[in-house]
C-alpha cells in the first residue's frame, strides 16, 4: 500500500512546538510551562484574554494566545516572536507583580490628569525594552511583527488609525533597529518633532536598559503630550495591551513605599543628562543592584514614607486586580502593618533537677561500686563478670514539661465618628494602629474581637471572639463618619455570656473625648457605668483607652481611672497610635506567660 503523507501540524501544534526555542531566547535554564493556546477567541476570553491576541498573567506564569486572533491579524508564522515577547514581560519587565506595581506609580505620576492610561503606557514602555533585546540580539523578527500589526490597523481604517503617537512608537523602534523612515509602515513624511521625539525616546530604552524602572518616568513624561492631543490613539493601541489584567489575583507586597527615584523620574528626557550627554552623571545602577523597597532611601518632597490608601487601591487596580474600596483597605493596612506586629512568642524551657533514668551500660572494675545495678546483671546473666555482663545506670536531666501559657483575648473598640479620617481614601492612624495589635494578638494565640462605631445604631463587629484575619480587618477598615455614641449593648452582651471558663480578655478603646458616652444609659436604661464595671470583672484581663486630648482627661475619665481601673494612655497627635500600638503588644503579647 503507499505510504499516507502525514498530516501537517495544526496552527496550535506548530506554536507549541516554537516554545522551548522562546524559552531558550531568554535563557537555556528558563522555565514556565507551556502556554495557553486557544483556538478560538471565546476561550481566550473565558481565560482573561481580552482585547488583544496574547497576555501574561503573573498569578500562574502563565502565557495565554489567541491563535484565531493572531490568525486574523496574520502572525501565523511568527510564533517564536510573539512567545519570546511574552516570556520576557515574565522574565525581564515587569518580571513580577511587585515591579510592575512599582512600574505603573512611576509612570501615573508622570502621567497628571491622565493616570487611567498609565497601564497602556507601562505596556509600550516595557514592550520597547523586550523587543529591542530580542531583535538585536535574539535576532527575531520583531521589525516584521510590527510591520504587520502596522497592516492591520491600516485595515481597520479611519477609527483604529492611532495617530501621531503610533507614529512615534513606530519611529522610535526605526531608530533602535537603524531602519529608514516609515519602514516599519509609520509615516514617511518628515515630522521634526516625532523625529526628535523618537531619538529622546530610543535614548531612554538604551540608557536604562540595565534599570527599565528608572526610565518610566521618563518615558511617560516624553508620550504625554501625544496623549493630550490624540484621543483615537489611546484607543486604538489599548488593543496591544498584553498586560492588562497581569497582576489579577496577585499579592504585590512593597508597592506601599515610595521610592526615591519614583519622585526624581518624573523629568522629560530632554532635561536629563543621561540621555542628552550635555554633563557628566552617575552610573545606574543594574536592576539587580537597584535596592528593594524596604530599603530604599526616601526624598524630603514625598508625600510620606508610604502611599495614601487612595493611591494605593488606583495603583492595584491598575495591575488588573478586580477590587472593592473595602478590600483594597485591608490589604494596605494588612501590608503596612505587618513590619510592626510582635515577632513569635518564644519561651526558655527551663531544665527539671530530676535525675531521669536514661539507660544502662557496662560497669567495669575501677568504677564506683554504688553505681553497680546488681539487679540488672544478674537478670541479663547469673554469672557476674565486670565488664561483660555488669551493669550500671545511666541518668540524666529531662526539660521540664510545660503547659502552653494562654494569651489574652482581646475586645477592641475603634471610634469611626465625623471627627475620624475614612481608611479607605486616607491613612487612618486608629485603624492602623488596630491592625498591627490585632495581627500581634492573633500570632501570639489570642482570639480577637473588633468593634467599629459612630452614631447612635452605626456599629459592626465580628461574630464573637474570632481568629479570622480578613473577617477582623474588614471591620476595622469600614467608615461611618457620623456622630458619637458608643455602642454601650455591644459590650454590654459581649461579656454577658463569658464565664469563668472563658480566657481572660482584655478591653481596648481607640477613641478621643468621644469615649464617655460610653457611660450613659444604654437602651434598657442601664447606667454606662455599671456596664463598664461589669465588663471588666467578667474580661478579668483590665482594660486601656488610648484617647486623642489636647489637655488632661476630664472628670469623667478620672473616675473611671480611679473607681473602675481603667488605665488611660493620652496621645497628642493621631500619628502616636503607632507607638502605643508597638508598646501595647509587646507589652501584652510578645512575652506571653
Amino acid at each position: 500500500m503507499p505510504e499516507t503523507a502525514p498530516s501537517p501540524p495544526t496552527l496550535a501544534q506548530a506554536w507549541l512546538a516554537a516554545w522551548p526555542a522562546a524559552l531558550a531566547t531568554w535563557s537555556r535554564f528558563t522555565r514556565l510551562h507551556a502556554p495557553l493556546l486557544c483556538a478560538t477567541t471565546a476561550q481566550a476570553k473565558a481565560e482573561g484574554l481580552s482585547g488583544s491576541f496574547a497576555m501574561i498573567r503573573f498569578v500562574d506564569q502563565s502565557v495565554v494566545v489567541d491563535l484565531q486572533s493572531v490568525k486574523k491579524l496574520g502572525l501565523e508564522n511568527y510564533a517564536l516572536e510573539i512567545l519570546a515577547h511574552e516570556i520576557g514581560h515574565h522574565v525581564y519587565a515587569p518580571a513580577n507583580g511587585t515591579d510592575h506595581f512599582r512600574l505603573l506609580a512611576r509612570i501615573r505620576r508622570a502621567l497628571p490628569t491622565l493616570e487611567r492610561h498609565a497601564p497602556m503606557i507601562a505596556n509600550l514602555y516595557t514592550d520597547l525594552h523586550i523587543n529591542d533585546r530580542l531583535q538585536r540580539q535574539s535576532r527575531l523578527r520583531m521589525g516584521e511583527v510590527y510591520r504587520r500589526l502596522h497592516e492591520a490597523i491600516e485595515k481597520g481604517g479611519e477609527k483604529s488609525r492611532p495617530g501621531r503617537l503610533w507614529t512615534l512608537y513606530l519611529r522610535i523602534y526605526e531608530l533602535l533597529w537603524k531602519l529608514d523612515r516609515g519602514e516599519l509602515g509609520g509615516v514617511t513624511e518628515r515630522d521634526a518633532t516625532i523625529d526628535a521625539d523618537a531619538w529622546l525616546g530610543s535614548r531612554v530604552v538604551r540608557v536604562y536598559a540595565r534599570d527599565w524602572l528608572a526610565g518610566a518616568g521618563r518615558f511617560a513624561s516624553l508620550v504625554l503630550p501625544y496623549l493630550v492631543e490624540d484621543d483615537e490613539a489611546r484607543k486604538a493601541m489599548a488593543q496591544w495591551h498584553d498586560m492588562q489584567n497581569a497582576a489579577q489575583g496577585t499579592q504585590p507586597q512593597g508597592g506601599l513605599d515610595i521610592d526615591e527615584d519614583e519622585i526624581d523620574g518624573v523629568v522629560h528626557p530632554a532635561n536629563d543628562p543621561r540621555i542628552t550627554g550635555e554633563e557628566e552623571s552617575e552610573p545606574v545602577a543594574s536592576k539587580g543592584d537597584r535596592p528593594g523597597p524596604a530599603a530604599s532611601t526616601r526624598t524630603s518632597n514625598a508625600p510620606g514614607q508610604c502611599r495614601e490608601p487612595f493611591e494605593y487601591g488606583e495603583i492595584l487596580r491598575a495591575a488588573g486586580l478586580k477590587l472593592d474600596d473595602h478590600d483594597i483597605a485591608v490589604r494596605y493596612y494588612r501590608e503596612r502593618a505587618l513590619p510592626h506586629r510582635i515577632p513569635f512568642p518564644s519561651r526558655p524551657a527551663p531544665q527539671s533537677l530530676e535525675p531521669q533514668m536514661e539507660g544502662l551500660e557496662p560497669w567495669d572494675i575501677g568504677d564506683a561500686l554504688d553505681t553497680l545495678d546488681a539487679m540488672q546483671s544478674v537478670m541479663q546473666s547469673p554469672r557476674l563478670i565486670p565488664g561483660l555482663s555488669t551493669v550500671r545506670r545511666v541518668y540524666g536531666v529531662a526539660p521540664d514539661i510545660q503547659r502552653d501559657p494562654v494569651p489574652l483575648d482581646l475586645d477592641l473598640y475603634v471610634d469611626s465618628s465625623g471627627s475620624m479620617p475614612n481608611p479607605q481614601q486616607q491613612t487612618s492612624w486608629l485603624t492602623l494602629a488596630g491592625t498591627v495589635i490585632v495581627l500581634s494578638a492573633l500570632r501570639a494565640g489570642a482570639r480577637v474581637q473588633a468593634t467599629l462605631w459612630s452614631g447612635a445604631n452605626q456599629f459592626m463587629h465580628t461574630d464573637g471572639f474570632v481568629r479570622s484575619e480578613d473577617a477582623i480587618l474588614r471591620v476595622l477598615t469600614g467608615f461611618y463618619g457620623g456622630a458619637t455614641a458608643f455602642p454601650i449593648h455591644q459590650l454590654r452582651d459581649a461579656f454577658a455570656r463569658r464565664t469563668e471558663r472563658d480566657r481572660p480578655a482584655h478591653i481596648l478603646m481607640i477613641s478621643d473625648d468621644g469615649i464617655t458616652t460610653m457611660f450613659d444609659r444604654d437602651e434598657r436604661g442601664n447606667s454606662g457605668w455599671d456596664v463598664s464595671a461589669q465588663a471588666l470583672a467578667r474580661a478579668r484581663g483590665g482594660g486601656t483607652m488610648v484617647l486623642n486630648l489636647f489637655g488632661r482627661p476630664d472628670a469623667a475619665l478620672q473616675r473611671a481611672q480611679n473607681e473602675q481601673g481603667w488605665v488611660i494612655e493620652t496621645i497628642k497627635d493621631w500619628p502616636d497610635l503607632l507607638g502605643f500600638a508597638k508598646r501595647f503588644s509587646r507589652r501584652h503579647y510578645r512575652d506571653v506567660s
